[in-house]
């Protein structure tokens, strides 16, 4: 298992085009992929699941992930919340 923390850090949080953008994401991968905010943890390949997470700027999350390219996963998923989804 790999797990990372990451920062939503563009202003507008994870809202429907950065959902859909980790689920393209998520899609290429085999393993099973979940994110984590608190108590809640849902499924990183459900654009419903993500979206009901409400996590807005500043919200930390946590990358878990499972599987045989779960390091690899993991690392894209970074790279996205880095680059702010590619929205600024």
């Amino acid at each position: 298992m790999t797990e990372k923390i990451v920062k939503v850090i563009n202003r507008a949080g994870i809202h429907a085009r950065p959902s859909a953008l980790l689920v393209q994401t998520t899609k290429n991968f085999s393993s099973n992929i979940y994110l984590e905010k608190g108590a809640d943890r849902i499924n990183a390949k459900s654009i419903m699941g993500i979206i009901t997470l409400g996590a807005a700027y500043g919200t930390e999350l946590k990358i878990i992930a499972e599987g045989e390219d779960e390091e690899k996963a993991v690392e894209m998923l970074i790279k996205l919340f880095e680059s702010k989804f590619e929205e600024e």
